[in-house]
C-alpha cells in the first residue's frame, strides 16, 4: 500500500482523549449511536464524532452520555489500572496445599480473577479432603508435568498442554502422581 497516507484523528484542543472509551462503553452495554443520541437528545453525528476525539463535549453533554452509558465521568480521564508480574515475581501464596509454591500474578485489588502460577512438587496435592472455593469458574492449565484433579464424581488427568475448566463450588483437589514437578496456571473468576 505505498503511497497511501492513513489520516488519525487529533485529540480535541483539551488533550484528554476519551472517545475510545466512549466507545467501548456504549458497546458494551449493546447500544447504537442513534440509542444514545435519543437518550440523550444529541445529535448521532456528534456522538461518533465525539467518539473518534473529534470533538470536545460541553460538560453537560459528557454529563448526559454517562449517565446512559451507566459510567461516571471520571473514569474517562483515569489511567487504566494495569499491573505487570515479571516472570518469578509474583506475590507468593499459600492456599493450603502440600509441597506447592504458588505465586499470585493478579493484583490483590482484582476481583474479577485471580490467576495463580503453581510449581507442585511430585507428591504435593490440595489435599485428601475435596474442597471448595467461593468463585463461579476455575481454571487450570497445565505448562508441563502432569497434575491430577479430583472432583466429586470424576477423577481427570491433565498432562502438558491440557486445560479443565469447572464450577468453583464444585467440591475438588488436586495432586501430582509422578516423579515430576508439575507447573500449571489456575484462573478464578471472581476472585475469591
Amino acid at each position: 500500500m505505498a503511497g497511501q497516507v492513513r489520516r488519525v484523528a487529533q485529540p480535541p484542543a483539551s488533550g484528554a482523549a476519551i472517545g475510545g472509551r466512549l466507545r467501548a462503553a456504549r458497546q458494551t452495554r449493546g447500544l447504537t449511536l442513534q440509542q444514545v443520541a435519543d437518550a440523550t437528545t444529541l445529535n448521532k453525528g456528534f456522538i461518533s464524532r465525539l467518539e473518534r476525539d473529534e470533538v470536545s463535549p460541553s460538560v453537560a453533554s459528557l454529563v448526559s452520555i454517562c449517565e446512559v452509558l451507566g459510567i461516571r465521568v471520571g473514569e474517562l480521564f483515569e489511567p487504566p489500572a494495569t499491573s505487570l508480574v515479571r516472570a518469578g515475581e509474583g506475590r507468593p501464596i499459600n492456599f493450603g496445599g502440600n509441597d506447592v509454591r504458588e505465586l499470585l500474578l493478579t493484583p490483590g485489588t482484582q476481583s474479577q480473577l485471580q490467576v495463580i502460577h503453581s510449581t507442585v512438587e511430585p507428591g504435593g496435592s490440595g489435599g485428601d479432603e475435596l474442597y471448595t472455593l467461593d468463585c463461579e469458574v476455575e481454571f487450570v492449565y497445565v505448562i508441563s508435568g502432569s497434575l491430577e484433579i479430583r472432583l466429586s464424581e470424576e477423577t481427570v488427568l491433565l498432562n502438558t498442554g491440557d486445560a479443565f475448566t469447572f464450577p468453583g463450588r464444585e467440591p475438588h483437589t488436586w495432586m501430582n502422581a509422578t516423579s515430576g514437578a508439575a507447573e500449571v496456571v489456575w484462573v478464578l473468576a471472581p476472585a475469591p
